[in-house]
C-alpha cells in the first residue's frame, strides 16, 4: 500500500506553501491487511441517490469483473437529522437497498462489525467528522462523499484524524472523473491556461453556499486547473454565482453556479493547443471505479492538498460575498480555520 511519509504530507497537504500542522497521512499496515479479508462494503447514510447508484452497480446480478468480490452488505440509514430533502428519502431508499440484499443496521458500531470498507454517504456534511471518527477508530478505509464536511474547519480536522489514526480516506465529486475533464488534466490540449466551469449551485442554509451543490463545478475547475489559487472574488444574484480565482502563476479560473434554467454540468478548459469542452456528465461509474481501486490498493487518487484547497476556495468565496465582492486571499481563510480546527482536535480525545 502506498504510504505518505511525514515530509511528503507536509508538502502535499500544505496550501500554497502553508503547512497544515499535521505530521503525515500514513496509510497503515492495518488497513492493508484488510484487503485480503474481502470486499464487504458498508454504507453510512441512505439520504442520497448516490447510495442507491453504488448499490445497484456493486450488487447487480452479474457485476463487471472490476467489481468482483466487492459488495455492499450493510447500511446504517441515518443521515441528516433536519434537512427535509434528505430525511424524506430515507424510508424509500431503505426498501430499495433491502431488495438488493443489503442488511439495515441500527448503529455505525454494528455496521463496522460486518464490513471491511465504508462509503460515508450522508448527504449532510455536518455529521461527517463524528461519523468518520467512529469509522477510523475501527481502522476501516473509507470514501467520504461530497461535501467532505460541513465546514472548512471540520475538513482540516478530518485530515488530522486520518493521520493520527493512520486510516486512509479520500473525498470528491463524481464530476472530477468526467472523461473530458480527465483528458484536459492529462495534457491532451497542453498546459491549461485557464478554465470556465459550471454546475447547479442550489443553496442549503446549514452549509456554506457552495459546499452543498456548487462543489460539483468547483471540483471540475480544480480537476483541470490544479492547485495554486491565491485569491477569489464572488458575485451573487438570486439565480447565479460567479467566482473568479486567480492562480499564483497568473492563470484565471472561473466557476459559474446556476439556480435557474436546466441543470447542466460542464465548461471549457483553455489549453496551449486550443480549448476543450468539458462534459457531458455521464454518471457515477468512473468515480466508483476509483473507489474500488482505492479499496483494493490503498492508493489515494487525489492529493489531500487539492481537496483542502477546493474547500478553502469555496469558503473564501463566502468571505468575498460577506465583504461585498472584495478579493479574499485563500491563505488568510485557511489560517483562520486551522486555528478553529486545532481547538476541535483537542476535544476529540484521540489516542496519544
Amino acid at each position: 500500500m502506498k504510504n505518505y511519509n511525514r515530509r511528503r504530507f507536509m508538502r502535499d497537504a500544505g496550501l500554497s506553501g502553508m503547512a497544515l500542522g499535521l505530521s503525515g497521512l500514513i496509510q497503515p499496515a492495518k488497513a492493508c491487511q484488510q484487503l485480503s479479508d474481502g470486499g464487504r462494503i458498508g454504507i453510512i447514510g441512505l439520504d442520497t441517490s448516490h447510495s442507491i447508484a453504488f448499490t445497484k452497480a456493486l450488487n447487480a446480478g452479474n457485476p463487471p469483473d472490476k467489481y468482483k468480490d466487492f459488495r455492499i452488505v450493510a447500511a446504517y440509514p441515518k443521515g441528516s437529522a433536519d434537512i427535509e430533502s434528505s430525511t424524506k428519502r430515507i424510508p424509500g431508499y431503505i426498501e430499495e437497498v433491502k431488495k438488493m440484499g443489503v442488511e439495515i443496521v441500527d448503529s455505525i458500531a454494528e455496521l463496522l462489525k460486518k464490513v471491511d470498507f465504508v462509503l460515508l454517504e450522508t448527504n449532510d456534511g455536518r455529521p461527517h467528522l463524528q461519523q468518520a471518527l467512529e469509522v477510523m477508530k475501527a481502522g476501516k478505509p473509507l470514501f467520504i462523499d461530497k461535501p467532505v464536511a460541513g465546514t472548512l474547519t471540520d475538513a482540516i480536522a478530518l485530515y488530522f484524524v486520518a493521520e493520527k489514526l493512520k486510516v486512509p480516506f479520500f473525498s470528491c465529486s463524481s464530476l472530477r472523473y468526467m472523461e473530458s475533464a480527465q483528458e484536459a488534466a492529462s495534457g491532451k490540449v497542453g498546459k491549461i491556461l485557464g478554465a470556465d466551469c459550471f454546475s447547479p449551485a442550489t443553496l442549503e442554509s446549514t452549509h456554506p453556499d457552495l459546499f452543498w451543490y456548487g462543489i460539483h463545478g468547483v471540483e471540475t475547475l480544480y480537476t483541470v486547473m490544479g492547485t495554486g489559487c491565491q485569491s477569489v472574488t464572488r458575485t451573487q444574484t438570486e439565480g447565479t454565482e460567479v467566482v473568479v480565482g486567480i492562480w499564483e502563476d497568473g492563470r484565471i479560473g472561473i466557476f459559474r453556479g446556476t439556480r435557474t434554467g436546466k441543470h447542466e454540468y460542464g465548461g471549457t478548459a483553455y489549453g496551449e493547443k486550443g480549448p476543450i469542452t468539458l462534459g457531458p456528465y455521464k454518471g457515477y461509474d468512473n468515480l466508483l471505479d476509483r473507489i474500488i481501486n482505492f479499496f483494493k490498493t490503498g492508493d489515494l487518487p487525489i492529493n489531500p492538498k487539492e481537496t483542502l484547497e477546493i474547500y478553502t476556495f469555496m469558503e473564501a468565496a463566502d468571505e468575498s460575498k460577506r465583504s461585498s465582492g472584495k478579493a479574499v486571499q485563500l491563505k488568510d481563510v485557511y489560517n483562520a480555520h486551522l486555528k478553529k480546527a486545532n481547538k476541535i482536535i483537542q476535544q476529540l480525545n484521540l489516542p496519544s
